[in-house]
């Protein structure tokens, strides 16, 4: 089980309130993107989700026990790789089995294969790409014991080819391994083609707007990007971000 419910989560620095009665869930398995303005306090809801912060009220709970301020709870992927310069690429995604007194080599170097890295055990960080940096970082996420996995806008830096890639290698990771993933991106196509559900954030203090569950069959295709039921999903949540009182239900 790895069933995150958040409940009613407010957080205030001072006079300045960034999240105001958020709540929502994500199921075993699933994958669920967050949208939302720049600034409207998504990085914010990941550090309190994460154990870093703790909220001002409501709760976190992960298969029924609150984690506020827990950490260790869930695996947490900043924007940036964030990976050791002084450790070699294979350290570097062992680094989660580590910390809990245990590596499995072996899956980790199949794993790095299948992501496209074979070769690169024993390379440095400043030897990869952007986007080798960033499978690299998620194959970290994937060798942790923790099932719940937050991304945070981990394609933000790549161009849009690399980043479709990255999205397609993504989602078969996914699907073969079947963590739930809670996901930050601006990107509404990103959000539509990789999630199961994208829930809408308002601009600060952020609360939930609106969640949509998204219809498309799994496997995804780089095709449906192009179709004309993609577009108009774009549509709708595009005019639900930017005219919200004015969009049309879905």
């Amino acid at each position: 089980m790895n069933h995150l419910e958040v409940r009613h989560l407010s957080k205030s620095f001072e006079t300045n309130s960034v999240l105001k009665d958020v709540h929502f869930s994500v199921g075993n398995g699933e994958f669920v993107s967050l949208l939302g303005p720049s600034g409207s306090g998504k990085s914010t809801l990941f550090r309190i989700i994460g154990g870093i912060s703790l909220p001002s009220s409501g709760s976190i709970h992960l298969n029924g026990e609150k984690i506020n301020g827990k950490r260790g709870s869930i695996s947490y992927t900043p924007q940036s790789p964030s990976l050791m310069p002084w450790r070699t690429i294979l350290d570097n995604v062992l680094l989660g089995q580590e910390l809990t007194g245990y590596r499995d080599r072996e899956k980790a170097i199949a794993m790095m294969k299948r992501a496209g890295l074979e070769g690169y055990e024993k390379a440095y960080p400043h030897e990869l790409s952007g986007g080798m940096k960033q499978r690299a970082s998620f194959i970290r996420s994937l060798l942790s014991p923790q099932e719940l996995i937050l991304l945070d806008e981990p394609f933000s830096a790549l161009d849009e080819f690399t980043r479709i890639d990255m999205q397609k290698w993504l989602l078969s990771i996914w699907e073969a391994h079947q963590r739930s993933i809670l996901f930050i991106t601006h990107h509404i196509e990103e959000a539509i083609f990789l999630s199961d559900r994208i829930i809408i954030l308002s601009a600060r203090p952020a609360t939930v707007r609106k969640e949509f569950v998204i219809p498309f069959e799994r496997p995804r295709k780089e095709s449906l990007l192009l179709s004309d039921e993609f577009l108009q999903w774009k549509k709708k949540i595009y005019e639900e971000m930017r005219f919200p009182h004015v969009s049309s239900s879905d």
